[in-house]
C-alpha cells in the first residue's frame, strides 16, 4: 500500500470516531459517517484519486464544525493542507445560522479550486439525502429553500468541475422532485 491510502485509511477511521454518535438529519438516521464517505468518494472520483489530501479533507470536513476537532490536531495528524481545506468549508458556529448560510453563498467564489471541489461534493451528497430521507419535521417549504440555499452557494463556484456540477444538478432535482412529491 502507499503512503497516501494508509493515510485515507487513518483518516476514515478518525472520522468514524469522532462522528460515531452522530446520525443523518433524514428519517432513516443513518451514520453519519455514510455521508464522509460518499463525500470522499465523490472528491475520489473527481480527482481521478491523485489528491490523497483532499480526500482526507472530505472524511473530516465536519469535525470542526460538529465534533469540536482543534485544528491543531487536524494539522498534528493530517498536515496543514488537509486542515486549510476543512477550515475552508468550515462554518464559524457562533455566527447564526442565517448569517453562516449567507457567508457561505457570499464567500464561495473566492475558495481555492480544491475547497470548491469540496463543497461540490458535499452539497451533492446533502442533496442525494434530502431527496432518499428528508428529515421528518422539514415540510415541502423547507425542503425546497434547502435545494435553492444550495444551488446559491453552488452558483458561486460553476467552472470547477463540470462532471461533479452535473452530478450535483441532478441531485438538486431530485431533492426538489422528492419534495414536491
Amino acid at each position: 500500500m502507499e503512503a497516501g491510502l494508509l493515510r485515507v485509511l487513518r483518516a476514515a477511521e478518525a472520522a468514524s470516531r469522532w462522528h460515531v454518535a452522530q446520525r443523518r438529519k433524514g428519517e432513516a438516521q443513518e451514520p453519519y459517517i455514510n455521508h464522509l464517505l460518499e463525500v470522499a468518494r465523490l472528491v475520489g472520483d473527481a480527482t481521478g484519486g491523485r489528491d490523497p489530501d483532499l480526500v482526507i479533507a472530505a472524511l473530516l470536513h465536519d469535525a470542526i464544525e460538529d465534533c469540536e476537532i482543534a485544528p491543531a490536531t487536524i494539522e498534528a495528524e493530517f498536515g496543514a493542507d488537509v486542515r486549510a481545506l476543512v477550515q475552508a468549508v468550515t462554518d464559524d458556529k457562533a455566527l447564526p445560522k442565517a448569517t453562516r448560510k449567507q457567508l457561505q453563498i457570499d464567500h464561495a467564489a473566492g475558495k481555492p479550486r480544491r475547497a470548491k471541489i469540496l463543497k461540490l461534493a458535499d452539497k451533492t451528497s446533502n442533496l442525494r439525502a434530502m431527496a432518499a430521507s428528508p428529515p421528518a419535521n422539514w415540510p415541502v417549504a423547507r425542503r425546497l429553500e434547502y435545494v435553492e440555499w444550495a444551488r446559491a452557494v453552488i452558483a458561486g463556484i460553476r467552472g470547477t468541475h463540470a462532471e461533479l456540477e452535473a452530478l450535483f444538478d441532478a441531485a438538486a432535482v431530485q431533492a426538489e422532485t422528492a419534495a414536491r412529491g
